[in-house]
């Protein structure tokens, strides 16, 4: 029994490590976010120049992620994640040191978005090696717990920092946060490589991070360059790029996604002449993997829909600061943690599909008192009491989806799903936000024009000016009272802009808020091939 306890103290040590860097990775955006005013100014940026740096960091997560996974098969996992480390340690130097805004974005955020592809791969890959049975379930619950962590935490320190010192402090402390990470991996137990020696799938690579990167950059684009109609087509060399007068977005998606079919069938080929691939064809002919997978989707797909909408509106509409924000944010990732960590520690006999399929409902129906507690100026407490039970829901499935797919396959295959799982993740976000972000385009500018065009109190030259608005954005008073200056005749059409955006905001956030919930309450159809039974493999 002696035993036993220290060897479950040892491991808890080790898991330590693991979780900072999950959070590290999560909460590395928090900053840039909440930096952004700084960078404007300090780097002669533009906000194409702050996005493009996320993106850059995004992409190379998101694309490299699945490459990782098998990475860390071939030359160890303990390996893997000190090179992640590292790369995240040297990029965040950079970045906070950067001269301008080309070595910001294409040095440091380049190495961090490289080493994160290492970095959160090694995690889950360490995970199955060294945790069996309910000590795993934790340890995943665990991991889960961490971008609620994340959530909560990353937009108060990074608010803080940046108050008291500024943005280069920041990042000089995320470098810190790493070089401890990295010094921690001594706590980490290591993974023995497999017995049967596994040979890098360059091919299936090269076709993997081209699929990704279309499928990503295209879905995550159509917000900004339109669904169909083109908005704000990407310019090159002058003259808007489109596919036949149409926006561009949906067509490098779908290439994306033909590329990614095209994989499947290179994987297939390479696994049986190899014995190994990028893809193990057990991810895509167990039902089980591929239901943790929906689930592990579902669970980006809610963090990166509730930031979208919730946050958005808790600043440019209540005027919530990022500390302000990281507090309201807690009413969510409190019951993240909670229910992440507690239900592998005090139910470890729970069945999964029944956890899985209460925290679906939990997040579905938690949307409602959300919508409902929006004001045309700020939020009421039904805000605080919705996020609860949306974090509380996420907290059931994170408890269990990752546990679910490790558990359905072989040992060797369970460390590689976690490239895969992290990949799924970058996708399940991108595209959580990519429909949000249509739904409040369309919505935002439909809505607004109807009640602009049929409204009496606005004179017929401001009808005129916004009748001939491609699209409306999300914004906040001052900045919309700026962008209609020059499209009003008078005071009066002014304040009755003012008053009909404020409604549209409303009415369109809580649109956006049932469109999530109701996409989170499709995730239950997904659920029939989970196990009944606690998980023992």
């Amino acid at each position: 029994m002696a035993t036993n306890t220290a060897l479950s103290k040892s491991k808890f040590l080790g898991l330590i490590p693991l979780v900072m860097a999950q959070i590290g990775t999560s909460g590395d955006n928090s900053v840039l976010t909440v930096a952004t005013a700084s960078l404007l100014a300090s780097l002669n940026a533009t906000m194409a120049d702050i996005q493009l740096a996320n993106i850059i960091y995004s992409l190379c997560a998101g694309c490299l992620m699945i490459v990782g996974g098998m990475v860390g098969l071939i030359v160890g996992w303990k390996k893997t994640f000190r090179v992640g480390a590292l790369l995240c340690i040297v990029g965040e130097v950079t970045v906070a040191f950067s001269s301008n805004i080309f070595i910001f974005t294409w040095g440091g955020r380049l190495l961090v978005g490289i080493g994160a592809s290492f970095l959160i791969p090694s995690v889950l890959g360490l995970i199955p090696g060294l945790y069996q049975g309910n000590d795993r379930a934790f340890a995943f619950g665990a991991i889960g717990a961490a971008t609620g962590i994340a959530s909560c935490l990353g937009p108060i320190a990074s608010g803080f920092l940046i108050d008291t010192f500024d943005w280069r402090v920041a990042f000089t402390c995320m470098a810190v946060y790493f070089a401890i990470v990295l010094a921690g991996s001594a706590l980490v137990g290591d993974v023995p490589l497999p017995e049967q020696k596994v040979r890098f799938d360059l091919k299936g690579s090269l076709v993997a991070v081209a699929g990704l990167f279309l499928l990503i950059i295209g879905i995550s684009k159509i917000p900004v360059w339109g669904l169909l109609d083109p908005i704000s087509p990407p310019v090159i060399g002058g003259t808007a790029l489109t596919v036949f007068g149409l926006s561009p977005a949906l067509f490098i998606a779908i290439l994306g996604l033909i590329t990614l079919g095209l994989l499947v069938r290179i994987e297939r080929n390479v696994e049986k002449a190899y014995g190994s691939c990028l893809i193990p064809s057990s991810f895509l002919t167990t039902p089980q993997v591929r239901s943790g997978l929906y689930l592990t989707a579902m669970l980006f797909l809610c963090f990166g829909g509730s930031f979208f909408l919730v946050i958005t509106y808790l600043q440019l509409v209540a005027g919530f600061s990022a500390i302000m924000t990281g507090v309201a944010m807690s009413a969510m990732a409190v019951p993240m943690i909670f229910f992440s960590m507690g239900i592998p520690k005090l139910r470890p006999n729970a069945s999964p599909k029944k956890v899985c399929r209460l925290g679906i409902v939990m997040v579905a129906l938690s949307t409602v008192p959300m919508a409902l507690s929006l004001r045309p100026d700020g939020v009421s407490w039904l805000m605080y009491f919705g996020l609860f039970f949306f974090g509380a829901g996420q907290g059931f499935v994170a408890s269990q989806s990752s546990n679910i797919i490790a558990g359905a396959v072989n040992a060797r295959d369970a460390q590689q799903s976690s490239g895969i799982q992290t990949a799924t993740r970058n996708m399940g976000q991108a595209i959580g936000v990519a429909i949000l972000g249509v739904v409040m385009l369309f919505s935002v500018t439909g809505t607004f024009k109807d009640a602009a065009l049929g409204s009496s109190d606005l004179s017929p030259t401001a009808k005129a000016a916004i009748s001939q608005q491609a699209s409306i954005g999300f914004m906040p008073d001052a900045a919309f009272s700026k962008y209609i200056a020059d499209k009003t005749a008078t005071p009066t059409d002014e304040a009755a802009l003012v008053a009909i955006n404020r409604s549209t905001r409303q009415n369109s956030t809580q649109l956006g808020l049932y469109v999530l919930g109701g996409i989170c309450a499709l995730f239950w159809l997904s659920t029939g091939p989970l196990p009944n039974e606690k998980i023992t493999r």
